[in-house]
């Protein structure tokens, strides 16, 4: 039942943007498999060899930390809504720095310049594999909104408060691996 396939075609990049989550997965050597839910307002296609979403300021760093260990990166689409599919797309992922050159550029190409609040890093990852099944397992599910709780959360901190928090909570992952996360002075915040 499965399919694969070099790169993302049409069909796929339709749907994708008909989701409204992603998951994502990661592991490095040695380490616990990490697996997060992701809002789908953060990912964009860049080409169809190359996705990005824009990863904002959360409990753990643990992608960050497995890319930069071992580079593997996953990210799983599933339809909760309509016919059924799972697509998966495989490849090496990168950290794209706050502020930096390439996170930069993205913002404002892929995401119009806007940075929302609780911005910390973007995620890109370039596909060697991407994959299809027939997702008859997954649920029918009824897609009710975004939850505004990170957005608030984040709006709370405060730009200062949500520096101090990275620099406690997003340097390592869980297993003690460095997530290679710097505070920059200069990352611009809407």
């Amino acid at each position: 039942m499965a399919k694969q396939f070099s790169r993302l075609d049409e069909e796929h990049r339709a749907f994708i943007l008909r989701q409204h989550m992603f998951f994502n997965a990661s592991a490095a050597p040695g380490a616990h498999i990490n697996l997060s839910p992701k809002g789908l307002d953060a990912l964009r296609v860049i080409d169809d060899k190359a996705v990005v979403y824009l990863d904002r300021t959360g409990s753990g760093n643990e992608t960050a930390a497995h890319i930069r260990a071992d580079g593997r990166l996953t990210l799983m689409f599933c339809a909760f809504e309509g016919a059924p599919l799972i697509l998966r797309l495989y490849g090496r992922g990168r950290v794209l720095p706050r502020g930096g050159a390439e996170y930069t550029a993205l913002l404002a190409t892929a995401f119009t310049g806007l940075e929302p609040v609780g911005a910390r890093q973007m995620i890109r990852l370039d596909i060697d594999l991407v994959q299809t099944s027939c997702g008859y397992g997954v649920p029918l599910l009824t897609y009710a909104g975004e939850r505004p709780s990170l957005a608030n959360w984040a709006q709370s901190k405060g730009e200062d408060g949500l520096k101090l928090y990275r620099r406690e909570k997003n340097q390592v992952s869980i297993d003690g691996l460095a997530t290679g996360y710097e505070e920059t002075d200069d990352a611009a915040v809407d």
